[in-house]
């Protein structure tokens, strides 16, 4: 099922969208934010220079540190009393990315959530059981709405309590799976390990995934748990673009569907900036189209892919980006929240009686992730006190929950005991397999 006809249109109509709205949101965002405005100035250009869509590339980009740097809502191009929803993702060195939205953005939103259940195969039939977590991060609720948009049953069961989960899949009978990839494994192991067969004994037929990338062996291996006539698709979207909603796959598994009327999506080369040809591999860079509360212009995303302009057999003309190659930082994607090593390090070096050296490990035990953090003592006597050591790694592990978000494993090594970098240190090892 296609939701919109604008998922539909030739190239010059969609094209001519974009350029309408990209003055539109140009003129806004020189009007109304400062910190944007004193960058076109610097660029010295202006609203009205912006004539064609090649013109884009006049503009200056907008990074996540002008989020920090503008926290909380420095960049809000509306009053407070004009918001209508606040959300939230985790920052760089404490501090959130902090988004809004008014009534209007929250209908857009919904509306292209909605395009991207259609894409994956929902229908107004279909049970939906959201298994991300509720909060000020944008994907449960944006999912939420979104299935809601087309009619679906929603379940808002959130993370976790997978006990609980497995029984609401059976007993409400599920169709619809909303989940990080690495937990819906997790939960289909969990039903096989009770001896629940999901293609047999479950009505679970679709998954939307996201919040961490699906690749096409962990695409295979969702059909091993859960059955091969279980539809799995990824959708893609940040806190800053809007949340869930900027793409996703169809049914035909062929890139994700950017919704382009609404999003202008450009691949740069992350080390020169420079626009590059239709089919390079590069860092995304997306322009907001229309938003009020938060106008977003050229924002460089850090991720890499390549877009494809062919019309789909979907029958779906927007362009579509492939699956994401990596990224241009040092970030870390764990059970869907993003993790800076930067974040860590803030959290480590306040604490006394630990050093300044530090490793992270990442692996995948049971199909979710694990993330261990080594860390050297300043006094190694400290390891002849279990009660000491103790009350010491849940100080950090405390810390370390309020800061990410997430649950980390400590491990406390003698001082001099790991290894030191002459050059750039190494800290991070990921030992996920991939996908798997």
């Amino acid at each position: 099922m296609i939701w919109a006809k604008e998922e539909t249109l030739p190239r010059a109509e969609i094209e001519a969208i974009q350029l309408k709205r990209l003055k539109e949101t140009v003129t806004y965002i020189y009007e109304r934010v400062e910190p944007y405005r004193k960058k076109m100035d610097e660029a010295k250009v202006k609203p009205e220079d912006i004539q064609t869509l090649q013109d884009l590339r006049k503009l200056p980009f907008t990074y996540k540190a002008d989020f920090r740097e503008n926290y909380p809502d420095g960049l809000f191009a509306v009053d407070k009393e004009d918001i209508v929803r606040y959300h939230a993702s985790s920052g760089t060195t404490g501090k959130p990315t902090v988004v809004g939205y008014t009534a209007n953005d929250l209908d857009i939103w919904l509306n292209n959530v909605a395009r991207i259940a259609c894409m994956g195969g929902a229908t107004a039939k279909d049970v939906a059981q959201i298994s991300f977590g509720y909060g000020t991060f944008t994907g449960a609720l944006g999912l939420h709405g979104g299935l809601e948009k087309i009619g679906a049953s929603v379940i808002p069961m959130s993370s976790g309590n997978s006990g609980k989960q497995m029984m609401f899949l059976q007993d409400m009978g599920v169709t619809l799976l909303v989940a990080t990839p690495s937990y819906a494994l997790h939960l289909g192991e969990s039903l096989r390990e009770c001896g629940v067969d999901p293609a047999r004994d479950l009505k679970t037929r679709i998954g939307l995934f996201g919040g961490e990338g699906m690749t096409e062996p962990m695409r295979d291996e969702m059909h091993k748990v859960w059955g091969e006539q279980f539809i799995c698709t990824q959708n893609y979207g940040m806190s800053e673009l809007c949340g869930p909603g900027v793409a996703g796959e169809c049914t035909r598994l062929c890139g994700m569907h950017i919704n382009e009327d609404w999003f202008i999506p450009e691949i740069i080369d992350p080390d020169t900036e420079e626009v590059l040809p239709s089919g390079s591999t590069g860092e995304l860079v997306v322009t907001c189209l229309g938003k009020e509360a938060l106008p977003l212009v050229r924002y460089r995303t850090g991720d890499l892919t390549r877009l494809m302009y062919e019309p789909c057999e979907c029958g779906r003309t927007t362009v579509r980006m492939a699956n994401l190659s990596g990224r241009v930082d040092d970030m870390l994607v764990i059970r869907g929240v993003n993790v800076f090593p930067g974040q860590i390090e803030e959290v480590l070096f306040k604490i006394e009686e630990i050093g300044p050296h530090y490793e992270i490990l990442v692996e995948r035990k049971n199909r979710l992730d694990v993330m261990t953090i080594t860390v050297e003592l300043i006094d190694d006597r400290l390891l002849d006190s279990y009660s000491r050591l103790g009350s010491l790694e849940q100080g950090i592990k405390a810390a370390l929950k309020s800061q990410l978000g997430l649950a980390t494993h400590i491990r406390l090594v003698a001082p001099n005991s790991l290894q030191r970098f002459e050059g750039k240190a190494k800290r991070v090892t990921d030992l996920r397999k991939d996908g798997l």
